[in-house]
């Protein structure tokens, strides 16, 4: 599963979000399998079922006290400012930039 998807509540739902991980009933089942764009009956269907979480592709949602991207790149940045010296964990900060670059970027 790639980093570009986003678990939401799904009574924070809408129409043409796209499912990125199959949704199962309690017993296991699949109720609606990944890829499938919502509709409201389908939407209704996971309510009813209460099915609380379900995940989905992009990031529709925007989360309370969630950080932008500019935030998140400065707090990594901080991070590692003490071992700016040290070649490997400068290698790793730069991929963990990289990845949530990625993250946030629209398909």
């Amino acid at each position: 599963m790639g980093g570009n998807v986003q678990q939401i509540l799904s009574m924070q739902a809408a129409e043409g979000m796209v499912l990125a991980k199959d949704v199962l009933t309690s017993d296991g089942r699949i109720l609606c399998g990944k890829g499938t764009a919502l509709t409201l009956p389908i939407i209704e269907r996971i309510k009813k079922m209460d099915i609380s979480w379900i995940t989905v592709e992009g990031h529709p949602v925007r989360m309370e006290g969630e950080k932008s991207l500019e935030q998140e790149l400065r707090d990594i940045e901080k991070r590692f400012l003490r071992v700016k010296h040290i070649p490997p964990l400068m290698y790793i900060k730069r991929k963990i930039m990289q990845r949530e670059v990625a993250a946030r970027q629209i398909p």
